[in-house]
């Protein structure tokens, strides 16, 4: 864990950022190799029943699992161990959105379906909209005054 409270929200915020742009990078790099974008739905694609109810599982489970990992966090935890746990609940949530994400370019990649690669686009801007920072850390985590006092100190 880093020493100042705000290089491990710097931290996060890196993975974060990396998450985004690989998968923004992987889903151009098909978009440009496979060059087609079909807006029929063919009902014998499997694909068009499996990407939805994932992507949806996704974004459910990301909120669910982020909010059941915050609950976990004790208001008598140090400052430290707070952080640590907010940035393994955010990556977890991250993980949850970024794997439906991948596997919609995939789906997109096997037969151009432009519904595969909006819903991947829907994906990575909610991604995106996730991006830690201060205000949502001291929203989302119980703090005392203690851990104000300390995390506005070490900040400066």
């Amino acid at each position: 864990m880093a020493a100042k409270p705000s290089e491990s929200l710097k931290t996060l915020s890196i993975i974060h950022l990396a998450l985004v742009g690989t998968i923004l990078a992987f889903g151009i790099f098909k978009f440009v190799s496979n060059g087609t974008f079909i807006a029929n739905a063919n009902p014998n694609d499997i694909f068009i029943y499996v990407i939805p109810v994932v992507a949806a599982f996704g974004y459910f489970m990301s909120q669910f699992m982020f909010k059941k990992q915050l609950l976990a966090i004790n208001k008598t935890d140090t400052l430290t161990l707070k952080l640590a746990k907010y940035q393994a609940a955010s990556i977890v949530k991250y993980a949850f959105i970024e794997g439906p994400a991948f596997l919609a370019i995939i789906a997109y990649g096997f037969n151009g379906n432009a519904l595969f690669l909006v819903i991947a686009i829907f994906l990575v801007v909610y991604l995106f909209m996730q991006k830690p920072n201060q205000k949502k850390f001291m929203e989302d985590v119980p703090l005392t005054i203690e851990d104000k006092k300390e995390f506005k100190n070490t900040n400066r």
